[in-house]
């Protein structure tokens, strides 16, 4: 099959939708809400302390998933440079997908409730995990066509500007998963 204009072949494009469709599946059979239990669903939805929290198309953690395409680009070139773009798209959705599947297992639900400032988070619904994959696409192109200054300006922009607005972004997020810090926690629970 050709590439699209893109670059991107129709294959890796279809194989890129399948792994979404699947991850879907997986996280429905793991007792994962459709779409918000609130009934609707909405584009934005930016109370961070909320039931309807990670239950809607884009939220807070959304830059975030922008960024893991930028940074899954990033490394994907680096390190798999003769690999074609559609191959390294989808290993960047492959990954993205078992993060959204590990996302939302009990282990790593209760990691987030004692470890960062999302005491009550319940889970994504799968209308949030398949926008988190579509966002982090974003993030992809984004540093496709984007010079790599334009990037790393995005990437500090972004975490900047979501630190300022509720304390959190993907840098934090990774250090209270992996190496909780009380006084990060107490930052963030000051805000």
């Amino acid at each position: 099959m050709g590439a699209t204009s893109s670059g991107v072949s129709a294959r890796a494009v279809a194989l890129a939708f399948g792994i979404v469709a699947v991850t879907a599946m997986v996280l429905l059979w793991m007792g994962r809400a459709p779409f918000c239990e609130c009934g609707y669903v909405k584009f934005w939805h930016g109370e961070t302390v909320s039931s309807e929290n990670s239950q809607h198309i884009a939220d807070w953690d959304t830059p975030s998933h922008i960024l893991h395409g930028l940074v899954f680009y990033a490394f994907l070139w680096l390190i798999l440079r003769r690999a074609s773009l559609g191959s390294r798209l989808v290993i960047a959705t492959a990954v993205e997908a078992v993060w959204e599947i590990a996302e939302n297992t009990d282990a790593v639900i209760q990691r987030y409730r004692e470890a960062t400032i999302a005491l009550d988070y319940y889970g994504d619904s799968v209308l949030n995990s398949v926008a988190d994959i579509a966002w982090m696409w974003v993030g992809f192109v984004l540093a496709r066509v984007l010079p790599v200054w334009a990037s790393i300006v995005l990437f500090i922009a972004a975490e900047l500007f979501v630190g300022w607005m509720i304390r959190d972004g993907l840098t934090l997020n990774v250090i209270m998963l992996l190496a909780p810090q009380d006084w990060i926690r107490e930052w963030q629970m000051a805000g």
